[in-house]
């Protein structure tokens, strides 16, 4: 397995398994089945519902602790100093673990500030290895790493051949902030998985449209999260590195970028009120 360098020296595998919308019933047993093929990365967070599950599987899986990269996010309903302490402290407990390899603010709203303080200090005492955001837009990821102590270690986006972010990389090399990809296949919107342009790659390299979309991004040095909850498709997601995409494939994939949301803006009111409905925020 591939890794990216954290700007704090850590390791991080550049590709993993990511447990959104993974019912907690099932979560525990699809995260057994992800490491038993290979994955060692785990992504998931206090508004997915099921960190108890991935905690389930990190002790059942028969793996080391130590060769296992374990993501949570806090959530905004935890947001503030005193909050996101009291819930750091609950991942772990429900995380079954001494320590969590990554910790992100999950969503750029309330007091973010303030839950960032308490990840740094969580991070000083070995809670936590590594810390960074997830969904925060240039102006905000740039506000938060420039007057913070400890700069954000990665940024989790919604990122995908549609939409590729190029707009903050230039922030994210300022602090050498890795990007991480959720829903790298734009979960299938915009007939994702028989677009024309994929798919005449994908049959050069007898590969899937899916395994060409991932590799992509791989090239491009971004950690990505692919969700599946069928065995055979977890091999096929992780089976993206015995091949190679040419400068020639690269730039014809850089330019199905449209530079919009496919389904999650973060600068659309409506779609915020949404967010925040549902969650009873």
């Amino acid at each position: 397995m591939e890794k990216v360098k954290l700007n704090n020296g850590i390791e991080m595998p550049i590709v993993g398994y990511g447990v959104f919308l993974v019912s907690p019933e099932e979560c525990e047993q699809c995260v057994l089945d992800a490491i038993s093929v290979g994955y060692r990365s785990i992504d998931t967070a206090q508004a997915y519902y099921n960190e108890e599950g991935v905690g389930n599987a990190i002790v059942k899986c028969g793996v080391p602790r130590n060769e296992l990269f374990i993501t949570t996010k806090v959530w905004i309903s935890n947001a503030g100093y005193e909050k996101a302490k009291a819930s750091i402290e609950e991942s772990l407990k429900k995380l079954q673990t001494d320590y969590i390899d990554l910790l992100l603010i999950h969503q750029p709203y309330s007091d973010y500030y303030g839950t960032w303080r308490a990840m740094e200090e969580a991070y000083k005492t070995g809670k936590v290895r590594a810390i960074g955001v997830s969904n925060f837009y240039p102006d905000r990821f740039f506000d938060l790493a420039k007057f913070s102590e400890i700069q954000p270690m990665v940024n989790q986006l919604e990122t995908h051949v549609f939409h590729q972010r190029n707009e903050i990389q230039k922030f994210h090399q300022l602090y050498d902030t890795k990007q991480v990809a959720w829903s790298p296949f734009a979960r299938g919107v915009n007939d994702f998985f028989v677009n024309p342009v994929l798919t005449k790659i994908s049959q050069k390299h007898g590969k899937t449209v899916g395994q060409v979309a991932l590799r992509f991004l791989i090239q491009k040095g971004i950690v990505v999260l692919p969700k599946t909850t069928h065995k055979e498709r977890m091999i096929e997601n992780i089976s993206v590195f015995d091949f190679s995409l040419s400068e020639d494939e690269m730039n014809k994939l850089e330019a199905m970028d449209t530079g919009k949301s496919s389904f999650m803006n973060h600068q659309d009111a409506n779609a915020m009120e949404n967010l925040f409905s549902r969650f009873n925020i």
